[in-house]
């Protein structure tokens, strides 16, 4: 794909995720928070200003740059993918915030000490938890917090993962069993929120607007990437109507030393 298309596909995504969000919530988030959302999550998280934040995995940083801006803290976003981290800085940079970002492999987490650990949407990425959730255990001081969202739900069947594009990368846990886990670590949940109606609305709009996309996208060589958003949005929309999956938000507090 020559590079003019491959910049019309990024706007054109971008233009399109934006319309599924009502005004004033759309962050240039690649996921279903809204911005209030991920919002009172911080909040519940006790971001506020002089806090230090590491977000894991946060892509383009939408919903860690608006923290950022909201609360103040002192932020520090890690993504594996060297484009997401390069439009992040930039972003940054424009709009004059105090933000870093590195390029980095999770659950292998940057040295040093933290307030809060995010990882927004991304739970489902990590088929090992408990690996995960005890290095984030030992990034948080004691008292940090860790807030994060949550897709629940039993592990995919053979047939449901011929139907999900990327399958590789869902990997469902019910809720009970991550709660487990989190102990484990020395994470003990204190807040806790279903958000499935909700992101159910979301995705629904997402997948209509990436359907009003498809054409443009098709014609800019990007067919196969749009069609699989649309199947793979539609899917999610089913499952969350159906409890197949049920979504959280969730902050849990390292106890101990």
């Amino acid at each position: 794909m020559r590079v003019a298309d491959r910049d019309l596909v990024a706007h054109r995504l971008r233009q399109a995720r934006g319309a599924a969000f009502p005004p004033g919530e759309f962050v240039g988030q690649e996921s279903f928070v809204s911005a209030s959302e991920a919002l009172l999550l911080g909040r519940q998280a006790g971001i506020a200003p002089g806090v230090s934040v590491l977000d894991l995995c946060c892509g383009e940083s939408g919903p860690g740059l608006h923290l950022t801006r909201e609360l103040g803290c002192t932020y520090l976003g890690v993504d594996a993918s060297p484009d997401s981290v390069a439009r992040a800085r930039r972003r940054s940079a424009d709009e004059g915030l105090q933000a870093c970002f590195d390029v980095g492999e999770v659950p292998s987490l940057p040295a040093g000490s933290f307030d809060v650990v995010l990882l927004l949407e991304t739970m489902l990425a990590f088929p090992d938890k408990r690996a995960l959730l005890e290095e984030v255990s030992s990034a948080l001081r004691p008292g940090g917090r860790f807030g994060f969202t949550l897709e629940a739900g039993a592990s995919l069947t053979a047939a449901e993962a011929e139907l999900m594009p990327g399958a590789d990368t869902v990997w469902l846990t019910p809720l009970h069993r991550l709660r487990s886990d989190l102990n484990r670590a020395g994470l003990r949940v204190r807040w806790c929120v279903e958000t499935s109606r909700a992101h159910r609305l979301t995705v629904d709009a997402l997948a209509d607007a990436y359907a009003t996309a498809a054409p443009e996208l098709h014609e800019a060589g990007a067919g196969r990437a749009v069609d699989g958003l649309i199947a793979s949005h539609r899917l999610w929309s089913r499952w969350l109507r159906e409890g197949r999956v049920r979504k959280f938000d969730v902050v849990a507090e390292k106890v101990g030393p």
